[in-house]
């Protein structure tokens, strides 16, 4: 009988093969421990300060404190694993979880002028945002971001879409999404405050004033404080057109993957993985789990207990996590560079942001009632 050591080689009896897995799960959990401890530190510090001042968007909050305390160099070597593991796992975790908080149906309901607003919003924003990238030469990753954060659901788009265009770019995959999420969150706020006055303006009717600032504001939460400021009786349909546009999330996900997929291909970048023939998924695990989440709350949607669990995992625990994920993002960013990128990045950030509330201005006057 021949045993192994833990983690060296598979064992043939049953016995010997529990304790090697157990031995193993024990160690992970002692190398990664301190580096989630940390992030989870910064994510509840960050979760407080957005409870006192709601404009504050808890990742952003988090992805800063995560940035002041990597270089002011305050954070020890022992959770550095645990950190790399809340940036990656943590995050997928997170986007996986948003998936509960969309229904198909709800989705279907808002009717067809604002679907084709959301289409037309969302399309017109990504085919912009990587052309501009290119001509105006911003950095690739910190573009593509920017982009996606404006076209789908700010800070929550940017952390969803980022495990499969950093990997796949030179710059510093950490410094790219601290940038994207300061400049998503900074257009953001002004337009929930811009918007709601631009809808009076117009004399737009409330269900095209609901369309226009759900189709065109970035985060969830941003939608909600610009329709109370409308009027609150809009809000619920403003939520949903939002979550229209978080729906869109595993399609832009899947079309950004494989257009960097072949662009890696043709570029050569990845020498190492071509030469070994392994090639990144054309869909990412984390995005099946996503769409499988969405199924869930299709399926169940008519059950009140049930749709109630789900409403809190898409919710409070998605933005738990993904605040937990930003913290130890914002660990990992050189803040030099994000001061030498940014300034490029927030003129795109301003040019979406004018182009995608004018796409939806556009469609929701022609489209909607």
């Amino acid at each position: 009988m021949t045993i192994t050591q833990p983690g060296k080689g598979i064992c043939r009896y049953p016995s010997i093969m529990w304790y090697t897995w157990q031995v193993d799960f024990w160690n992970n959990i002692k190398r990664l421990l301190p580096g989630i401890a940390y992030a989870c530190v910064v994510a509840a510090i960050a979760w407080l300060i957005n409870l006192f001042v709601p404009l504050l968007s808890s990742m952003l909050v988090a992805i800063l404190l995560g940035v002041t305390v990597r270089n002011t160099k305050l954070i020890p070597v022992i959770c550095e694993p645990g950190i790399a593991f809340s940036a990656k796992t943590i995050l997928r975790a997170g986007v996986v979880l948003l998936g509960f908080r969309l229904s198909l149906p709800a989705i279907a309901a808002l009717g067809t002028g604002t679907i084709v607003t959301i289409i037309c919003a969302v399309a017109a924003t990504m085919a912009a945002g990587y052309l501009l990238t290119y001509f105006m030469r911003v950095s690739h990753a910190t573009g593509i971001l920017t982009t996606s954060g404006t076209a789908i659901c700010g800070a929550s788009a940017v952390a969803g879409i980022s495990p499969v265009v950093s990997a796949r770019s030179r710059e510093d995959a950490d410094d790219a999404v601290a940038t994207a999420i300061a400049c998503v969150t900074v257009f953001g706020t002004l337009s929930l405050v811009a918007l709601p006055a631009a809808a009076h303006a117009l004399h737009l009717s409330p269900t095209q004033a609901a369309v226009w600032l759900g189709a065109s504001i970035h985060e969830v939460g941003q939608v909600v404080a610009a329709a109370n400021i409308y009027d609150p009786a809009i809000s619920d349909l403003a939520t949903a057109t939002k979550l229209g546009r978080v729906a869109c999330l595993a399609i832009v996900v899947a079309v950004v993957g494989i257009i960097e997929r072949r662009v890696v291909e043709v570029r050569h970048e990845q020498s190492e993985k071509a030469s070994s023939g392994k090639r990144p998924p054309l869909v990412p695990g984390f995005v099946v789990g996503f769409l499988v989440a969405v199924v869930l709350a299709s399926v169940f949607a008519s059950i009140p207990t049930v749709n109630s669990i789900f409403n809190t995992l898409g919710g409070t625990v998605a933005t738990l996590l993904l605040t937990v994920a930003m913290g130890a993002m914002g660990a990992g960013v050189n803040l030099r560079n994000v001061i030498k990128s940014g300034g490029r990045a927030l003129v795109l950030g301003i040019i979406l942001s004018v182009l995608i509330a004018a796409v939806s201005l556009g469609t929701v006057l022609l489209l909607v009632d």
